[in-house]
């Protein structure tokens, strides 16, 4: 199954984030799942809200992703709310932590 997380960004580093997240990537990947990775670190296109860019980039990993597992404190961060309520209305399957 390929299964997407959703975690608290703002205003962490690259470094700090996987940190955060990689027991969780370990943990999913021996149970047999793919983790698809939604740490974007592109360059944002000139004129863009940063914000926005990442987070439609994160709602179109939604769409390869079987499941949507959120980490804590996702409940705080309105991208993981609006990424949540895109996969509450696709049907996907949602873990909440």
């Amino acid at each position: 199954m390929k299964v997407m997380i959703s975690q608290p960004m703002n205003g962490k580093s690259e470094a700090q984030i996987r940190k955060e997240r990689a027991e969780l990537v370990k943990e999913l990947e021996k149970q047999g799942h793919e983790v698809v990775d939604t740490i974007f670190n592109d360059d944002v296109p000139e004129g863009y809200d940063a914000r926005i860019y990442y987070l439609s980039k994160a709602i179109r990993a939604i769409g390869k992703a079987d499941a949507i597992v959120f980490m804590k404190g996702w409940e705080n961060a309105r991208g993981c709310r609006i990424e949540n309520q895109v996969a509450l209305a696709y049907g996907k399957f949602i873990k909440l932590l």
